[in-house]
C-alpha cells in the first residue's frame, strides 16, 4: 500500500510537470486549478505513504514538498507559518549550550587523559584546515568557469550600515568568552566550547571525591538533553515544512538568469566537493559508506531545510555515537567543527566574493585572489553562532578589499536557497570529520545494525512506530 502511494505521488508530480510545460508554451491551455489539484492530490498520496512508513526523515521530506506547494499556491498563508519554524528553531537552540557543556565536560573529565585531548585537537584542526582550503579552491574555480556574475547591470547604490572590519585580533578575542551566560544567550558556540573544554580540564585535575559529583551531574544532564532532543525532534517535520513554505511564499520561485546561474554554480561546486573531496576521504579512511549515509540522512535533511546547523547538531551527535564513534570524540570534534570546519560556507564565500567582483566589472589578480582566500580562511572562523554568518563575512570581505557592496544585495534574493546547500554540507563535512578523527584515535567501533537501533530507543522514529 505504502509503495503504491509513493509511486502514485511521483506519477502525479510528473504529470503535473508535463502539463506545466504545456501551459508555459501555450498560455491558457491548462487551467491553474488543474495543476493545483494535481499537486495536492500527489501530496495526499505522499501523506498516505508517510503514515505507513512512520519515519521522521520521510515526514520531513513530505513536509518540505507540502511547504513548497503551500508557498506557491497560498503565499499569504505560507508567510504567516514562519512562526512555526521559529518555534522549532528556538526550541532546538535551547538544547545546544547545555548539551555541548555536558558532553564535552563528561568526555574530558571521565577519562582525564589531557594528552589525548590535545592530540585529538591537533589532528582535528589539521584536518579542518586541509578540507576547508580545498573547499575555498573549488568555489574559486567554479565561479571562474561559470562566470555567473558577468553581465549583471548594477542597481542604484543602496545605503547600508557599515560592516565592522574583521581583524585577526577580533577573531582571536571572539574565541574566548567574557561572560559565559552572555555567550549562551548569544548562541556563541565556539565560546561555549572553549568554556566547556577549560571546565572539563579543571574538573579532570581535581581529586576523585570532588570530581565524581560534578561528573555524575554532567552525565545525567547529557542523558536528559538527549531525551529532550527526542521530544523536540517530533515537531521537526512541521518546523521544516513551515520554513520552506515561508521562504517560497515571501520570495517566490522566479529568479533572473544570473541568479539562477549563481545558484546552479554553487550546487555544482558543492556536489564536486562532496564527490571529489569528502567521498575519497571516506574511502581513504575506510568509513562504512552505506551506514554513514544512513546515519547522516536526518541531520543533513534538517540542516538543508532549516538552514540551521544548530538545528541538526543534537541529532548529528546522536547518530555519530550510534554509528560507533566514542562519545568523547563526538563531544569534542563535532561542535569544534561547527566553528573551524564550515566546508559549505567557506566554499560559498570564495564563490560569492568573486561573483561580486565579476558583477562590478573588477578584475582581480591571482595574487589578490590568493590573499582573499587566506583572509577567508581566517574570517570564516568563530562566527558560526551569528545568524546569516556567511552573509556578514561576505560584507566584511568585499569592503575590506574595496569591492562595492551593491552586488551582495543581488545575492539576497537567493540567499535562503544557497544557505540550504552550504549548511547541509557543513553538517555532512563535520559528521565525516568526526568519524575520521575517531578512526585516527582508534575510537571508532562500528556497531551492528541491530545494536545501533537498540541505542536509539525513544528516538522520534521509535515513538512514531
Amino acid at each position: 500500500m505504502k509503495n503504491k502511494a509513493l509511486i502514485g505521488g511521483f506519477l502525479m508530480f510528473a504529470l503535473m510537470g508535463v502539463l506545466w510545460l504545456v501551459s508555459s508554451h501555450s498560455p491558457g491551455a491548462i487551467s491553474p486549478i488543474v495543476l493545483k489539484t494535481l499537486r495536492w492530490s500527489a501530496i495526499a498520496l505522499l501523506v498516505v505513504y508517510g503514515m505507513a512508513k512512520r519515519n521522521v526523515t520521510t515526514w520531513i521530506l513530505i513536509c518540505m514538498v507540502a511547504g513548497a506547494c503551500l508557498g506557491l499556491d497560498w503565499p499569504n498563508v505560507a508567510v504567516k507559518m514562519r512562526v512555526i519554524s521559529m518555534i522549532f528553531l528556538r526550541m532546538v537552540k535551547t538544547i545546544i549550550a547545555p548539551l555541548l557543556f555536558a558532553t564535552l565536560v563528561t568526555g574530558i573529565a571521565e577519562h582525564a587523559d589531557l594528552k589525548k585531548i590535545g592530540r585529538m585537537g591537533l589532528k582535528a584542526i589539521i584536518y579542518f584546515e586541509l578540507v576547508t582550503s580545498l573547499a575555498l579552491l573549488i568555489g574559486l574555480v567554479a565561479i571562474h568557469v561559470s562566470k555567473a556574475g558577468v553581465g549583471i547591470h548594477l542597481p542604484t547604490a543602496q545605503a547600508v550600515e557599515p560592516v565592522a572590519k574583521v581583524t585577526a585580533t577580533d577573531t582571536i578575542l571572539h574565541v574566548f568568552p567574557e561572560n559565559i551566560a552572555k555567550s549562551v544567550a548569544d548562541g556563541q558556540v565556539l565560546q561555549v566550547v572553549v568554556f566547556s573544554l577549560l571546565f572539563g580540564v579543571g574538573l579532570a585535575m581535581v581529586p576523585e571525591e570532588k570530581r565524581k559529583p560534578m561528573l555524575s551531574f554532567c552525565q545525567s544532564l547529557t542523558a536528559v538533553m538527549f531525551k529532550f532532543t527526542n521530544i523536540v525532534m517530533l515537531i521537526a517535520p512541521l518546523g521544516v515544512g513551515a520554513a520552506i513554505a515561508s521562504a517560497i511564499g515571501s520570495s517566490g520561485l522566479g529568479v533572473i538568469t544570473n541568479l539562477a546561474k549563481m545558484l546552479v554554480t554553487m550546487y555544482v561546486a558543492l556536489t564536486i566537493f562532496i564527490v571529489g573531496v569528502l567521498f575519497p576521504i571516506a574511502l581513504l579512511f575506510k568509513v562504512p559508506i552505506r551506514r554513514f549515509a544512513k546515519a547522516v540522512a536526518e541531520p543533513f535533511t534538517i540542516a538543508f531545510a532549516t538552514t540551521s546547523s544548530e538545528a541538526a547538531l543534537p541529532r548529528a551527535m546522536e547518530r555519530m555515537e550510534g554509528l560507533g564513534v566514542s562519545r568523547e570524540v563526538v563531544a569534542f570534534v563535532l561542535p569544534t567543527g561547527y566553528s573551524f570546519n564550515l566546508d559549505g560556507s567557506t566554499l560559498y564565500l570564495s564563490l560569492a566574493t568573486i561573483f561580486v567582483a565579476q558583477a562590478s566589472g573588477i578584475s582581480l589578480s591571482v595574487g589578490q585572489q590568493i590573499v582573499i582566500l587566506l583572509t577567508l580562511m581566517l574570517t570564516s572562523k568563530g562566527v558560526a553562532g551569528v545568524a546569516r554568518a556567511s552573509l556578514v563575512i561576505l560584507f566584511a570581505t568585499v569592503t575590506s578589499f574595496g569591492l562595492p557592496v551593491e552586488p551582495v544585495f543581488i545575492l539576497l534574493g537567493i540567499d535562503e536557497l544557497m544557505d540550504m546547500g552550504r549548511t547541509a554540507t557543513n553538517v555532512l563535512g563535520n559528521c565525516l570529520a568526526t568519524v575520521v578523527v575517531a578512526k585516527l584515535e582508534n575510537e571508532f567501533h562500528l556497531q551492528p545494525e541491530e545494536k545501533a537501533k537498540a541505542l536509539e530507543i525513544a528516538t522520534p522514529e521509535a515513538k512514531l512506530a
